[in-house]
């Protein structure tokens, strides 16, 4: 017993397989048993009483030929027949009824046994076949049934000797002659018989010997002549219902399928569960790749097993692959964060350095123009790299989606290109160029313009920096078949070396070396180029070589656009500046905001109100209806700028309100435009921006 406890899950299996086994083995053996004493038993009695029934409707089928023989032997008309053998009698009296006999042939012989006269069917051709010798014991026995072969087959004969009616028992007076009737065993004497006893009813030999069958009982009638002796015999076959043969059959089928599922349980148990259980043991003690591999194949739990093994193994190599990368990322973020604090540091010293050179009063004009331009081109790089931070940000965060619209490209390409080349400093020999394209698009495309001016205004700035002299060079190609709308970049900078080009599109990634470490940024310009290309259903890709420049490709889906568009004309709208004393509210809960933006607004000449809540602002507009327009922060403690501007238009549907932001992306603009605002202006304040915003609206309000 301890031996058993000790042996594993599959011989476990294998024993109570065989145990199994033997019993249904041993129940089978005493099941066969059983069906041969059955089967035996059963055969016997069926025999005997199929012997009985067949004897029985043989002699029924016989009663009505002897009882007709009968009754024409007690006939005075045939005893003088057989004295005067008149023909005419014979004619109307037996001929006319020979058909109502169903015999195939009857004959009237006199006593000294010659034949006086006979009638026979189609079926015997045959003259004289009663035999003397039998007629001398007929004599005796006075009725007699036998059978002949004759040419024909067998006949079964019914014979009796004639007597007056007076002598029913015929034992008064002597025979007058005899009188026979006989009937050809063919084939509808058998189909009679077999409609009778259920049977093949069929002629055999006289020493036939009937042999059992399994799916048959057979009963054979010895046909004997005067003799006594046997003629043929008449076999009786019928179907042995109960066949035990098929039962054996049977058992021998389930005997052998017991035998092929045994061995097929073996089979599949080994590959099914002994395997795999070799095959988690070797994964649990050694984590073999290959044995993960050869489980995930196996059927059923085993293979959910397997992929479960496959899942905790990569998640082991991911956790390792995530370790390396936090750890790179810890050196990256580190270097991040110290780039972070120079760029930052750098526009902030600026910003700092030259407000504190302005307090000097011996300043000259120009100085103190040159200082508040250093002051404003290192704010505007401040925001530009909080900007990235923010668009990373959002990106990460999957706040970003595209805005799909019509776009006629060849325009957009050309003012792009148009706004660009006054970007590029004076100091840098740069030919920049549009490339020809003769497979020009016709109609317009739909993309989001937005985006696609973010990620080629990005490369191509990008390029600028990075080439001093040489060419700077965009377009686009068309592959119809695909679909695709292919943007180059090419430039003859400085170019990348291979090890950068791996990672150039990874954040926090710049290139550091001797020609570029005079530049500044984040590195995360490509980052959001790489994020803006995927998120139009895109790719990119970037070739280079260090002194021959580089060439930047993306491609993205080409989308036509087939709405018609609505022309609107424009009203043409002439600024004369000269709209002064209106009364605007600033909604702000910032003081160096409200102050810079009411010192805007002032230097026009206009009175300025302040409200430092949306609340407030709602208040402030339902009480003073000389306010002539709002500019409305968009964050704001109580009502924000989107609750406190629809409660503003409810009261003052006509005022118009003009939101300022620091949200600066597409989605917030377009948020901003669709609740029904003026206009926008975002932060960091523009004041000439701001002044154009003022014309246009006091334009329109006073036209």
């Amino acid at each position: 017993m301890k031996r058993l406890f000790k042996l594993n899950t599959y011989f476990k299996l294998l024993l109570l397989i065989a145990s199994t086994s033997v019993f249904f083995f041993i129940l089978y053996t005493s099941l066969y048993l059983y069906t041969i004493k059955e089967e035996d038993r059963f055969y016997k009695t069926t025999y005997s009483q199929y012997n009985n029934e067949v004897k029985s409707i043989f002699r029924l089928n016989s009663k009505t030929p002897t009882a007709v023989v009968i009754d024409v032997t007690f006939w005075d008309q045939l005893v003088n027949f057989a004295k005067t053998k008149d023909q005419k009698w014979y004619d109307n009296y037996l001929l006319s009824e020979f058909e109502s006999y169903e015999v195939d042939y009857i004959g009237v012989y006199g006593l000294d046994q010659q034949m006086i006269n006979k009638t026979t069917s189609a079926k015997i051709k045959s003259f004289d076949f009663i035999p003397k010798a039998m007629m001398t014991r007929l004599y005796k026995s006075r009725l007699k049934r036998f059978y002949l072969r004759i040419p024909e087959g067998i006949v079964e004969v019914f014979g009796a000797t004639i007597h007056p009616s007076n002598d029913p028992k015929k034992n008064k007076t002597k025979p007058s002659g005899y009188f026979f009737m006989a009937r050809l065993l063919d084939q509808s004497f058998f189909n009679s018989l077999e409609g009778i006893s259920s049977s093949k009813v069929s002629l055999a030999a006289a020493d036939y010997v009937i042999s059992a069958e399994d799916d048959f009982v057979t009963v054979g009638l010895d046909l004997k002549d005067w003799k006594n002796e046997v003629v043929s015999k008449l076999l009786f076959k019928r179907p042995f219902n109960l066949k035990y043969s098929k039962t054996k059959e049977i058992l021998f089928i389930v005997v052998f399928a017991s035998l092929i599922n045994i061995l097929t349980f073996v089979y599949y148990t080994k590959r099914w569960v002994y395997n795999p259980l070799k095959l988690i043991k070797s994964i649990l003690e050694t984590g073999n790749t290959k044995a993960i591999k050869a489980l995930k194949k196996a059927k059923g739990e085993f293979g959910y097993i397997g992929n479960l093994f496959e899942e905790n193994n990569n998640q082991r190599k991911l956790l390792e692959i995530s370790k390396q990368k936090a750890e790179e990322s810890d050196t990256l973020k580190s270097s991040f964060l110290a780039n972070l604090s120079h760029e930052i540091r750098t526009p902030m010293n600026a910003i700092m350095g030259f407000s504190d050179l302005l307090a000097d009063v011996n300043l000259t004009e120009k100085e103190r123009l040159e200082y508040l331009k250093i002051i404003k081109n290192s704010g505007t790089n401040l925001v530009s790299i909080i900007e990235d931070l923010i668009e990373m940000s959002k990106i990460d965060a999957n706040q970003i989606a595209p805005n799909y619209k019509g776009l006629d490209l060849e325009k957009f390409i050309t003012e792009l290109y148009n706004s660009i080349k006054v970007t590029i400093p004076k100091e840098k020999d740069i030919d920049f160029y549009i490339f020809e394209n003769t497979d020009k698009i016709q109609g317009n495309i739909l993309t989001d313009e937005t985006k696609l001016r973010q990620i080629i205004v990005n490369l191509i700035t990008n390029a600028i920096k990075f080439t001093d002299k040489g060419f700077v060079a965009f377009g686009y190609t068309i592959n119809k078949e695909k679909g695709i709308l292919k943007f180059i970049i090419e430039d003859s900078g400085l170019g990348i070396s291979e090890n950068y080009l791996k990672v150039i599109f990874d954040r926090f990634r710049r290139i550091e070396d001797d020609s570029s470490t005079e530049l500044t940024g984040l590195g995360l310009g490509l980052s959001i180029t790489k994020a803006y290309v995927k998120m139009l259903g895109g790719e990119i890709t970037v070739e280079s070589k260090i002194g021959f420049g580089s060439v930047f490709a993306f491609s993205i889906p080409l989308k036509l656009d087939y709405t018609e568009k609505v022309l609107i004309p424009r009203k043409e709208i002439s600024f004369s500046g000269n709209h002064e004393n209106e009364i605007i509210l600033i909604a702000e809960d910032d003081n160096i905001n409200f102050l810079l933006l009411k010192k805007i607004i002032e230097s026009k000449k206009h009175t300025v109100l302040r409200a430092s809540n949306g609340q407030e602002a709602v208040k402030i507009c339902a009480e003073n209806p000389n306010i002539s327009l709002v500019f409305m922060d968009i964050k704001m403690p109580i009502l924000n700028g989107y609750e406190a501007f629809e409660k503003i238009k409810i009261i003052r549907p006509e005022l118009p309100v003009i939101a300022q932001t620091a949200y600066s992306s597409f989605e917030d603009r377009e948020k901003i435009i669709q609740c029904g605002f003026n206009d926008y202006i975002t932060k960091p304040l523009d004041k000439e921006k701001v002044f154009v915003l003022l014309d246009t609206i006091f334009f329109k309000i006073n036209s």
